[in-house]
């Protein structure tokens, strides 16, 4: 972690920007061939993580992998299958090859807490502990793992407790890794966090939440960060599902086609706004890669695309150029802070979200759609500024060049209205942002 506890850092103080991809069904439903042309996709376009499940969602535990493979023997936890996790093992190695960490879950929440879907429930305190010990020490030297329990499911509710089963799950890993692991919590949509549920589990270092698909366009990820972020003890938070590209928009219970698609637009807004609120990262996806819809398998949730065309959705590229943009400056010592917005702001659609560097050095702004903005700029401590237009869509870059330091200046963006969203950069520094 970061000094500050907000933000992720290699142990030789290296910043990392978490860029995930959701490929849930990726052990389930692609053999090695396919798996290694949709990791090479997403290292090409700059993502690091991948999350992944090993016990998957569609009934994982009893429908076979690609090659032929279930991962238990009489739904027992206690009993794999060690064909099926050669396999796991392959796509770990190969995700490594290309530089990827996998956003690891041991299973899909339903096989803890059901509520809904396929099921069935296999694990108690005992064997969850026991298969966190057996996948503990089967990856303990693999260097690219970050485990992420959880799976779409609250860890408890007004009814029943199920943190007792994912804590024994956690301490098996733990004990197996010999304590060299990192966690989070893949939590239900909505404004639920694990800040909420878990807020005092020693074993969580990430907290996650997920703004999810049922909500409209424009859930404020922005105040679930802020949330988060005013919880102690403080750790790094980030959105692990917001709406992902090319998914229904509100299809729960039934789907209005009028509601349309969520498109990159979408995406580009819920990912900046939550990463300028202060988060150490986002989660990417697209509604036909995470369930590798192909000619083989059902279509789920009204997926208009097969994944091979979907791993080329615009933006899948675009969020990599969010994460080229952060890294382009210290990452560590950003503070959110919408206060040196004098006007322009906005709620909803056009809420825009800032943050500067804690020293002084540089501070951003994300504008959501194009119009005039004005920015105090007394936290520049230079007196001369240097000001750039960046395009989320594009990642061109537009010189606005030298300007005083006065206390406030109004910037109009060089396209306005929806659809034109921009990131207004005011720094000491003398370069802008180019791609490699």
């Amino acid at each position: 972690m970061s000094p500050n506890q907000h933000y992720l850092q290699f142990t030789d103080g290296t910043p990392f920007f978490w860029l995930g991809d959701t490929g849930w069904e990726l052990f389930h439903r692609l053999n090695l061939t396919e798996a290694n042309e949709y990791l090479s996709n997403r290292s090409l376009r700059g993502f690091n993580v991948i999350q992944a499940v090993i016990l998957a969602e569609f009934d994982g535990l009893r429908k076979p992998n690609r090659n032929g493979d279930i991962p238990f023997y009489d739904l027992n936890p206690e009993k794999p299958n060690e064909n099926y996790f050669l396999y796991v093992d392959s796509v770990i190695h190969l995700a490594k090859e290309k530089n990827l960490f996998m956003g690891l879950l041991p299973t899909w929440g339903d096989k803890v807490t059901q509520l809904w879907g396929e099921g069935p429930v296999v694990f108690n305190q005992s064997n969850a502990f026991n298969y966190g010990l057996f996948l503990g020490n089967r990856y303990k030297n693999e260097p690219n793992i970050i485990w992420i329990l959880g799976g779409d499911r609250p860890a408890k509710n007004d009814s029943a407790d199920w943190r007792p089963i994912w804590s024994a799950m956690a301490k098996g890993i733990k004990q197996g890794t010999n304590n060299n692991a990192i966690f989070s919590y893949h939590p239900w949509g909505g404004d639920y966090s694990t800040t909420q549920f878990m807020p005092d589990e020693k074993w969580l270092d990430v907290n996650m939440f997920q703004s999810g698909h049922g909500g409209g366009h424009d859930v404020p990820t922005w105040e679930l960060v802020d949330r988060d972020r005013k919880i102690l003890p403080i750790k790094p938070t980030l959105d692990g599902e917001p709406n992902y590209e090319d998914h229904p928009v509100n299809p729960w219970p039934t789907w209005n086609p009028a509601n349309g698609y969520y498109d990159d637009y979408d995406v580009r807004k819920q990912c900046y706004r939550s990463v300028f609120a202060g988060a150490c990262g986002v989660t990417y996806g697209h509604h036909s890669v995470w369930q590798f819809y192909s000619e083989r398998e059902p279509v789920i949730n009204f997926a208009k695309m097969y994944w091979q065309q979907a791993i080329t959705r615009p933006g899948a590229t675009q969020v990599g150029y969010l994460k080229k943009l952060m890294e382009c400056r210290p990452m560590l010592n950003r503070i959110p802070d919408d206060n040196i917005i004098v006007s322009g702001q906005g709620t909803k659609e056009q809420h825009m979200v800032a943050f500067r560097a804690e020293d002084g050095s540089f501070g951003m702004v994300y504008l959501p759609i194009g119009k005039p903005i004005t920015i105090d700029l007394s936290f520049i401590q230079q007196r001369q500024i240097h000001a750039w237009w960046f395009n989320p869509k594009n990642a061109a870059v537009i010189d606005i060049g030298k300007i005083n330091r006065n206390k406030a200046s109004q910037f109009t963006p060089p396209s306005n209205g929806i659809g034109n969203d921009w990131v207004l950069v005011l720094d000491e520094f003398n370069n802008t942002f180019s791609m490699p």
